[in-house]
């Protein structure tokens, strides 16, 4: 279970698409074969049937396009200040592309500020393809690799899927599932399997706002979790769910007014769970 809390605590999400680039090169594709074919014949590859066209890839076959984080930072004073931050800052800028969001995540982020990573089946899926596609894009990472050194028990970074979820299918747990019923909101208008789509129509400002949104419910469910563990006083935890409200009420009233649909579908689960 969780043996402590840090000082800097990052709930974090990343968001990935099969790369045009990997595609060509691993299934030896010719430079002029257009992107739409690449994305086909990487799905075949990927097995691909009628019920399922568009199979998940490895995450090697793919590229990094955004990863958000709620960062909770305590001052030295005690109070606990929290921020949600995403890359891209800019996702129409095309010079704010994969290199850019690894350096500033790892580099300018985790490297600096050393927090204590929090995720979603990041243990096998975003400490992967950030490790994997840092590696391709040929950045040196002493910090990641520090970390990917460590044993489970010895590393302060928690996996929230190692403490909700089994083996097999009925012991499986989604970040979705644990957080509906635990009154958080969960997938919003779009999924993971969106994410593509969505990408390749040029729409990355969405996958940005998607990607803000896993991050809110993977803070939230760390709370939880936090709370489950004794970690947290039942006043405690009431107490960051009004910090993660006044959150998103200060992004809503500096602009990003996307986050409605994130507070109006929390305050519809809280009502429903009352009810």
């Amino acid at each position: 279970m969780i043996q402590s809390i840090l000082d800097e605590v990052w709930a974090f999400d990343c968001e990935w698409v099969p790369d045009i680039r990997a595609g060509r090169l691993i299934l030896d594709l010719p430079e002029d074969c257009p992107p739409e074919e690449v994305l086909k014949q990487m799905w075949i590859a990927g097995g691909a049937t009628p019920d399922n066209p568009q199979p998940f890839l490895k995450t090697i076959y793919c590229r990094l396009v955004s990863i958000a984080m709620v960062i909770r930072r305590r001052a030295k004073d005690g109070s606990v200040r929290l921020y949600l931050q995403a890359l891209p800052e800019n996702p129409n800028d095309p010079s704010q592309d994969e290199p850019y969001i690894l350096r500033r995540f790892l580099n300018d982020g985790v490297a600096k500020h050393a927090p204590q990573l929090v995720g979603y089946n990041s243990r096998n899926a975003d400490i992967r393809i950030l490790t994997q596609r840092a590696l391709v894009n040929g950045l040196p990472q002493p910090e990641l690799c520090r970390r990917l050194a460590q044993k489970p028990w010895e590393s302060t970074d928690i996996d929230l899927m190692d403490f909700v979820a089994g083996f097999g299918k009925s012991y499986s747990v989604s970040l979705n599932d644990i957080a509906r019923l635990s009154g958080i909101p969960g997938k919003l208008d779009m999924t993971g399997y969106d994410v593509c789509g969505t990408w390749y129509k040029g729409d990355r400002q969405k996958i940005v706002e998607y990607n803000c949104f896993d991050a809110l419910t993977t803070y939230l469910v760390w709370t939880r979790l936090c709370l489950f563990c004794g970690k947290f006083s039942p006043a405690d935890y009431a107490e960051e769910q009004s910090r993660v409200r006044k959150l998103i009420e200060d992004e809503i009233a500096k602009g990003h007014d996307y986050l409605h649909t994130f507070l109006d579908a929390w305050d519809e689960l809280q009502k429903r769970l009352r009810s």
